[in-house]
């Protein structure tokens, strides 16, 4: 997986991902967005028109970022289900309002709407869209 970053106007950063997102590259995705976070992004894209895959690792990368953004600890990866768990609890608490996900291909999507994601994240086709929606 490749990431690369991309500063837009004010707060907002993408964060432009391609190849597989998965148990081997995740962990990448969370140490870039904490990287951008730390350096003062508020708000993030995750462009996912490169992306060709995302297992249920990737998830909790998506899940985590989601969580960093808002300020919460991070679950901890070696704790399995009880990860995935978490996510259970985050959906209920409705759309994210700091990370917007732009692109994703329909194999990434049909994953995003089998486990719900697609209404814990909104999903743009237009980066300006994205950004305004800020």
């Amino acid at each position: 997986m490749q990431i690369t970053v991309l500063q837009e106007q004010g707060n907002i950063t993408t964060l432009q991902i391609a190849g597989q997102l998965d148990g081997q590259s995740y962990q990448g995705l969370i140490m870039k967005a904490q990287e951008v976070i730390g350096g003062g992004a508020k708000n993030i894209i995750l462009d996912m028109g490169e992306l060709t895959y995302i297992s249920s690792a990737g998830l909790v990368s998506l899940h985590t970022v989601a969580m960093l953004l808002r300020g919460e600890k991070m679950p901890d990866p070696e704790q399995g289900w009880s990860a995935l768990k978490s996510m259970d609890r985050a959906r209920d608490g409705g759309v994210q309002k700091n990370i917007k996900l732009l692109n994703p291909r329909p194999e990434v999507v049909s994953v995003l709407d089998m486990v719900g994601f697609s209404t814990f994240f909104e999903i743009f086709t237009d980066k300006q869209k994205a950004i305004e929606s800020f």
